[in-house]
């Protein structure tokens, strides 16, 4: 898994490091320091599994800033990183498309957790914004599977167990399981029977 760190505190990024290998044991981290470098960290690294930005880093600021990252990465899921705490200001970077939003202030625990859930295809909303009442419609879930999820779907439809997945694509077991749960929810399937018959239609079978 490769992890874009965007943040433009050395002392962050150190510290962030220990936390986010607990992710998986083969986790790659591209790391930046504020946007001109995070997009060509990007460009550099070509495939990137998931993009943690602090909100206020130089180049760019706020919602500008992740509006701009989803219109020239619109496949990577973002998350935001950042201390800043008001609700209206958490939820207009939701709506602008960022999948995630952790104060820098959490525990350890419910950052790994939020990312999971990121990396799974869901968007994590944090406590304070849970009056919040979101529409489908209003978050920007990604679209489409990402590269990567493609390549995964492609050694489903070839029936491969997660582990089997996971050796075909050099990854861990883990990581190959977090792909398979957001190809279930982008594809809005339940089962790796349906998920199959997806990947069929849209050609991706044992011949791929």
């Amino acid at each position: 898994m490769r992890l874009l760190l965007a943040d433009d505190h050395p002392l962050f990024r150190e510290g962030l490091k220990p936390v986010l290998a607990k992710l998986d044991p083969a986790l790659e981290i591209v790391e930046a320091i504020d946007y001109p470098s995070a997009f060509a960290a990007m460009h550099a690294a070509g495939e990137v599994d998931l993009a943690l930005i602090d909100l206020y880093m130089p180049g760019m600021l706020g919602v500008d800033g992740v509006m701009h990252f989803r219109s020239v990465f619109p496949a990577v899921p973002l998350v935001v990183v950042s201390a800043a705490t008001q609700a209206e200001d958490i939820h207009a970077l939701l709506i602008a498309g960022a999948l995630g939003y952790i104060c820098k202030s959490e525990p350890s625990e419910v950052i790994l957790g939020a990312l999971r859930l990121v990396l799974a295809g869901g968007v994590y909303i944090p406590s304070n914004l849970i009056d919040y009442r979101f529409s489908e419609h209003e978050l920007n879930y990604p679209a489409s599977l990402t590269r990567r999820q493609l390549d995964t779907l492609v050694q489903l439809a070839k029936g491969k167990t997660n582990r089997q997945i996971a050796d075909s694509l050099k990854v861990t077991e883990g990581t190959a399981k977090i792909h398979v749960a957001a190809i279930f929810r982008v594809l809005k399937v339940s089962t790796r029977t349906e998920a199959v018959l997806a990947a069929q239609k849209m050609g991706l079978d044992d011949t791929h």
